[in-house]
């Protein structure tokens, strides 16, 4: 079937646009992007059918490939539509070595993501709210949910205010949890009696509300009839069979089926959506998680990548664990954006947090100011080089605030498999150390506008690095148009096709960042990097860049200074294979931890020469 494949078109139908890639393979056998189009989203008055955004941004392929095409490939129009609909040529038969139908006609595969509509919202429900709510929080998440609330019996709410937040926010789907198997069943029965009080209704139409029960197995059957018939319950392997062990993937899956039989099927025009692609739709956030976990996996590599939009910021990351297992989690800080969600940033971290990355005098209540502007008017981007410095410096904390969010809940699991009574464990502590490990990092992917759509991606990797403080030796990379939801249902049927498209179309490489763990004082000797025509000593304090281009290595020594660490201990040495990027090969010898503030002793000095190392512009 691969082989047959030489056409591929994929969409992501976001809430306010659905966007289109055109992907082809060349005489070499490479898949690459070959064009991309846009058009807004139609799921509200008056069109009210998804898939004529699809249709008007696909068309916006077709116009596209009559004029430009890169080179290497055909030119000519792509006739993408036929009869109203994506025309797919391997629905009816694979194409001939010939040439049937002509070069230039239809594509062989059709996908698409949705996060049309709003996305998917979930409660979780869970016995211990640092250990079975948890692993619960951490299988909606990852299943591409936006969290709307956690219950747990030890949460401190009294049984009817937990009844009124059930009624209120009316989730999609709610998530059990809670018990070892053969453990606990009173506390479960508990929560269900909970849930059953509220009677929960769903926000479309009038089917019965989905409940995923992913809790102590012997319990199944009472917590079923305790719900009662008003409720759809399905019944999963428990999320925590023991206290040691944690199960997300059957939970995951079916929070995937609901949410596509009983969320996605709502949104108008879905079910024809459904008939014209290749294969199954997924969910925006799931397609995000499913590229990065692939490809940290086939590149035995782990990997952090964030999505910050105007209303929510996304964290993904795959590290590897004690086991030897890589491990995915997903956490959506949804309070923390750059338009909608810019003074929640705001309030979340104070003004001082933000102005401490401005390099010119400015009051704070300017920045407050400023900052409301953009809420009220979260379309418009900024009109000058004070603007945009601005909302860099609210994207460091943004991403910081969701970062730390982030590592919090990212955890290894630690159990007392001998305790018995579950009441003692309320007081007990249950998750073990975060799993995010900044000197086993490989790669940063930042994607969003901000990050994106920087003038510089020099500004692009600076706030990856103030905001991540990446330690040793980290590839930093920028998601260059936002692919990655459709490379992530791709990579689930032709991840050869998805994993090309990702290295050489999606992500643009800033390069190698290397960052000493360590503290000293201003002008102090801290790291050397030589080889390979590389000799460079940078002392603390300061940013350097080493001009080495994309596709450029370096085999080098980097020799940390006495007390400093790259990742063999302090004042070891470590030999690695550098790349460079759009911006080159960064030296951040800031230290680690490093840690600025409106009191820094000439604080404005150093962001400007932090800017003059990147051969950024600085301003009036």
């Amino acid at each position: 079937m691969s082989d047959a494949i030489k056409r591929i078109v994929a969409t992501d139908c976001g809430s306010t646009t659905t966007k289109a890639i055109l992907i082809e393979r060349n005489e070499a056998g490479d898949y690459r992007l070959v064009a991309r189009g846009e058009a807004p989203t139609t799921v509200e008055r008056p069109f009210e059918d998804v898939t004529l955004g699809v249709l008007n941004s696909i068309t916006e392929l077709e116009e596209i490939t009559e004029t430009t095409v890169p080179a290497g490939y055909t030119a000519g129009r792509r006739t993408l539509i036929k009869d109203g609909k994506v025309w797919r040529q391997l629905k009816e038969g694979a194409r001939d070595s010939s040439g049937v139908n002509g070069p230039l006609e239809s594509s062989d595969l059709y996908v698409s993501t949705s996060s049309a509509g709003g996305g998917l919202q979930m409660m979780v429900a869970g016995v211990v709210k640092s250990m079975s709510a948890e692993s619960a929080e951490r299988a909606a998440l990852g299943a591409g949910a936006i969290l709307m609330d956690t219950l747990a019996v030890d949460d401190g709410r009294k049984d009817y205010q937990k009844v009124e937040r059930l009624r209120q926010l009316r989730p999609d789907i709610i998530l059990m949890s809670g018990g070892t198997d053969g453990g606990t069943t009173s506390h479960l029965i508990e929560m269900a009696e909970v849930i059953r009080r509220a009677d929960p209704k769903p926000r479309f139409g009038d089917m019965k509300l989905p409940i995923i029960y992913a809790g102590n197995k012997q319990a199944s059957a009472d917590v079923g009839k305790v719900l009662g018939e008003g409720i759809s319950l399905q019944v999963v392997d428990n999320l925590r069979p023991t206290l040691e062990k944690e199960n997300l993937g059957p939970a995951r899956e079916e929070i995937h089926e609901m949410f596509l039989e009983h969320v996605m099927q709502q949104a108008p025009g879905y079910s024809k959506l459904l008939e014209w692609t290749s294969e199954e739709v997924m969910a925006t956030p799931n397609a995000v998680g499913k590229l990065l976990k692939e490809y940290a996996e086939n590149e035995k590599i782990n990997v952090l990548g964030v999505d910050i939009g105007g209303a929510t910021t996304d964290v993904f990351s795959v590290f590897l664990s004690g086991s030897g297992e890589r491990i995915y989690n997903r956490t959506v800080s949804a309070n923390l954006g750059m338009s909608y969600s810019i003074c929640n940033v705001l309030k979340e971290t104070g003004v001082e947090n933000i102005a401490r990355w401005l390099p010119f005098e400015i009051s704070p209540a300017e920045v407050r100011n400023r900052l409301r502007n953009k809420m009220i008017r979260p379309t418009t981007i900024p009109q000058t080089y004070e603007d945009l410095l601005i909302e860099h410096a609210v994207s460091r904390e943004a991403l910081r605030l969701a970062f730390l969010h982030h590592k919090s809940l990212a955890r290894d699991l630690v159990g007392v498999q001998t305790e018995s009574n579950i009441d003692r464990l309320f007081n007990q502590g249950a998750a073990g150390q975060s799993l995010v490990n900044m000197m086993a990092l490989d790669m940063v992917i930042g994607s969003g506008g901000v990050l994106s759509h920087a003038p510089n991606r020099a500004q692009s990797a600076l706030m990856m690095m103030d905001a991540y403080l990446p330690e040793g030796v980290t590839m930093l990379t920028v998601d260059s148009i936002f692919m990655m939801p459709h490379l992530g249902v791709l990579s689930e049927h032709l991840y050869a096709a998805a994993k090309q498209v990702f290295e050489y179309d999606c992500i643009v490489k800033c390069g190698h960042c290397i960052a000493p763990v360590g503290t000293g004082k201003d002008g102090e000797p801290c790291v050397t990097i030589s080889g390979d025509g590389i000799n460079v000593s940078v002392p603390f304090g300061e940013v350097k860049v080493i001009p080495v281009g994309r596709d450029e290595f370096k085999n080098v020594t980097i020799t940390p200074a006495k007390g400093f660490d790259v990742g063999e201990g302090k004042g070891k040495a470590i030999q690695v294979k550098l790349e460079g990027g759009t911006v080159g090969v960064i030296v951040d010898a800031r230290g680690r931890p490093f840690d600025i503030n409106l009191n820094t002793p000439n604080r404005i000095q150093k962001l400007r020469s932090f800017l003059s190392a990147l051969s950024l512009p600085l301003p009036k």
